[in-house]
């Protein structure tokens, strides 16, 4: 069979990369929504879709999107923070979500009834008010029909050198048997920095100058005299890299030594000169590999909105393995109904010949 998905809060299309590479041939986007203009262009880059991607989903008809049996859904969190401040929470979604974008998901598969809702969220959504806004949240599914399973899965358990724990939420339809569905256990754990990085040597740009290590020296330890952790960080080439986030500080507590660079003349106006001990930002494509994207992902824009853009993404090694479990359990249902349904033509023929 083949299913039909839609893609909300697309981002550049992690979600979808992941559940492509799962189910193959099997699967076909048919709306996708995404309201960054430069998120978009990467989209578009990257899928070559005979539509439009929509904007804001918050001015879209659940009519007007086309029949789907998937709904891929990254929704922000930051509307559940909102929203808890100003209204509080309590069971019923259709009281308290309203005005956050996770209730435009509810809104559109409530309509449309998907097969499957997935979404991917960060770890704090689990104990956000005390955990009741993720008791709204599941409770929202469970209301208008399907079973929810939840779990929080790291990345680097995945074949990817990145510390990321995030939460994963897979609904089914209630008259689909998800008993025996069960999220995948992460078995590829040997992955370090230096297999993600870049084959030959970077641009100079990449590379920090003096002046800015000493900037993040005396940063650092203005936090350390509080008692804080926060600053820069160079990792091990041989270990993990931190969580990859859209801010300027994703980028330096993911800093790297990488003493192939030849050529010490700026390319860019800094202040300083070009440090000689190898210290230097991962580049966007390293970035793109630690989310699990393949190379042949075209990366066209600036570096700033690639980091972003990665930043917000999602690990695709992760997305894969939880969509290929969530396609054993939906290949299994059509087989058992395919077998009830000519099981009941057999009887209802059987019934016939006898009358």
């Amino acid at each position: 069979m083949k299913y039909k998905a839609i893609d909300l809060f697309a981002g550049i299309g992690g979600i979808r990369k992941g559940f492509d590479n799962a189910f193959g041939k099997n699967i076909e986007t048919v709306f996708v929504s995404e309201w960054d203009e430069y998120a978009q262009k990467t989209y578009r880059a990257n899928y070559k879709d005979n539509f439009q991607i929509a904007g804001d989903i918050t001015k879209i008809d659940e009519k007007d999107i086309p029949e789907f049996d998937i709904c891929l859904a990254g929704f922000p969190c930051q509307a559940f923070s909102l929203a808890g401040k100003r209204m509080g929470f309590d069971d019923d979604y259709k009281g308290m979500c309203r005005g956050t974008l996770f209730q435009d998901v509810v809104r559109i598969c409530e309509y449309h009834k998907p097969k499957v809702i997935f979404c991917e969220n960060v770890k704090g959504l689990t104990i956000h008010d005390r955990g009741r806004t993720f008791k709204v949240i599941k409770n929202a599914f469970e209301q208008i029909g399907y079973a929810v399973y939840d779990k929080v899965l790291n990345s680097k358990d995945f074949g990817v050198p990145q510390n990321r724990e995030r939460i994963y939420i897979v609904a089914f339809r209630k008259d689909i048997n998800s008993e025996n569905f069960e999220f995948p256990i992460g078995n590829k754990p040997d992955t370090c920095i230096r297999d993600i990085m870049e084959e030959q040597e970077v641009s100079v740009k990449y590379y920090l100058s003096t002046t800015y290590i000493e900037t993040l020296k005396r940063h650092k330890a203005r936090h350390a005299a509080k008692g804080n952790g926060f600053g820069y960080e160079i990792r091990d080439l041989d270990g993990k890299a931190g969580a990859i986030v859209c801010g300027g500080m994703g980028r330096e507590r993911n800093l790297i030594i990488d003493k192939r660079l030849t050529n010490f003349i700026p390319v860019t106006h800094i202040k300083g000169e070009v440090n000689r001990e190898g210290i230097r930002k991962m580049t966007p494509r390293e970035w793109a590999r630690l989310q699990g994207f393949p190379d042949d992902f075209k990366l066209e824009l600036a570096d700033t909105h690639l980091y972003k853009q990665f930043g917000n993404s999602v690990t695709v090694n992760v997305i894969e393995a939880i969509a290929d479990k969530i396609e054993e359990i939906l290949s299994a249902d059509e087989k058992a109904k395919a077998v009830i349904k000519a099981e009941n033509i057999k009887k209802i023929n059987k019934e016939r010949a006898v009358g």
